[in-house]
């Protein structure tokens, strides 16, 4: 008896919970706002992803100018003033004008921190619950996800909403897959895993199962827009909804950068490289081929700079660039190399404009827009020979070559050994091959390309 009174008060609290929540959901549907608003809980992370969200509202501003346009955001000193002035001050967009703003106080659910193991998984589950939070404080008309929470957009169809992503990478790939099972240890696959034969095992499993919820949630999309040939295979085969599947390529400042000079100092050789401190972005392999690079060097040749350019999230990311500092004093380089940290967008051209080459080697980098950066500036790309770089980028314009590719720390180091050992009319002809390749990647293609593909979703739902 005691038995079935436990049951049936369960029954009746779930019963009283769902009926609370469809209650929630109806009333905020009936009061659904036309308005845009772009789920993008870090608005300070001041990398590629933030330049899209800020081009995304410039665009549907430009467009749609009766459609408001606001932000999600966990960052809880973020306001209509401070984000208008950081598109301008980061990122040199100029927004027609200030987006409301939606403060999130749950966004400690998507953090990576907060889930030691099953990250992945943690993370998405998380990002549904904070999707409750973002969608009961304000339902807009469209629910846009600039940041890829791919397992937000069934609740976001749950309140009525028509769903528009704009997809960096899938949260799961073949690649990684693939890596798993030949037991690989990479930043996604911890080398007691990638030892181990049966805990490889479970992880094929989990990631088998990851990527099938994976492919539900993402159909769920109106309109996927996605940022290179490579990240578009993958979310087609993953979402299967090629027909709302676009490919618009981010938008990168070419035509400011365009308008440096090619010429640079002539010494010392400085090298760049302008990524956020995250450990995908490979920062350690740059520094270990910059050294291997040095120790080749001959001896009457002046030695290089190589500076680092980016932003930190958060503590963990601090840790990271502190490691980075530590390592370059191992490797006897710390006289040789520069770190500047969250600089200003004007910073950040006037160091571009100094460099004569710029190195990436995150591996399976879904484009790379400051491998386009680079190349706009004059400075020629040293990237890893993977995805966005290599399947987009860097490659020929008019039968010259426009960069270079590597893998390994030799790989690296041989290619920066050959900037610097480049006789300066072949570096000049080089740079002006890249920078007109990198003009393919404009804002105003952006632009372009995006209204192109948002319009028909817009107007769908206006009439």
């Amino acid at each position: 008896m005691a038995y079935q009174l436990v049951i049936w008060g369960l029954i009746t609290a779930l019963s009283a919970l769902i009926l609370r929540i469809s209650l929630q959901i109806s009333a905020a549907r009936s009061n659904r706002k036309r308005a845009v608003a772009f789920f993008h809980p870090y608005t300070n992370d001041g990398g590629g992803g933030e330049r899209v969200l800020w081009c995304a509202v410039k665009a549907i501003q430009d467009e749609n100018p009766s459609l408001d346009c606001l932000v999600y955001t966990g960052d809880h000193d973020a306001s209509p003033h401070s984000l208008t002035a950081r598109a301008v001050d980061r990122f040199g967009v100029k927004l027609v004008h200030q987006p409301k703003v939606v403060h999130l106080s749950k966004r400690k659910w998507v953090e990576e921190a907060t889930y030691p193991r099953l990250t992945m998984i943690g993370q998405s589950l998380g990002s549904v619950y904070l999707s409750w939070e973002a969608l009961t404080k304000f339902t807009p008309t469209f629910y846009f996800d600039t940041a890829g929470y791919a397992f937000t957009y069934p609740m976001a169809r749950l309140f009525g909403c028509r769903v528009i992503c704009y997809t960096h990478y899938p949260t799961i790939s073949c690649d990684m897959l693939s890596r798993v099972r030949r037991r690989s240890s990479m930043y996604n696959n911890d080398d007691f895993i990638a030892r181990s034969n049966w805990l490889s095992s479970c992880k094929v499993v989990y990631y088998n199962i990851f990527s099938r919820m994976y492919g539900i949630v993402g159909s769920c999309a109106h309109l996927v827009m996605v940022n290179s040939s490579w990240t578009q295979s993958h979310i087609e085969k993953l979402w299967n909804i090629p027909t709302r599947t676009k490919r618009v390529y981010p938008p990168c400042d070419t035509s400011g950068l365009q308008a440096l000079p090619l010429e640079r100092p002539a010494e010392p050789a400085k090298f760049i490289s302008v990524a956020q401190f995250r450990p995908e972005k490979a920062h350690g392999l740059q520094l270990e081929a910059f050294a291997v690079a040095i120790g080749k060097l001959d001896a009457h040749l002046p030695r290089p700079k190589l500076q680092f350019v980016g932003s930190c999230r958060n503590k963990a990311d601090e840790e990271r660039l502190q490691h980075l500092k530590d390592k370059a004093v191992e490797l006897k380089v710390d006289g040789d190399v520069e770190f500047h940290k969250n600089v200003l967008y004007r910073d950040l051209v006037q160091l571009l404009g100094g460099a004569i080459a710029g190195i990436h080697s995150m591996t399976d980098e879904h484009f790379g827009i400051s491998v386009v950066e680079y190349m706009a500036a004059g400075a020629i790309p040293i990237a890893h020979n993977s995805a966005g770089p290599k399947m987009d980028i860097v490659l020929a314009e008019d039968g010259l070559q426009t960069g270079f590719l590597a893998r390994t720390v030799d790989e690296y180091a041989d290619a920066i050994l050959n900037v610097i050992k480049m006789p300066e009319r072949e570096r000049l002809k080089m740079a002006s091959a890249a920078r007109k390749r990198g003009g393919r990647y404009s804002e105003q293609r952006f632009y372009e390309d995006f209204k192109a593909a948002v319009s028909p979703v817009l107007t769908h739902s206006s009439s």
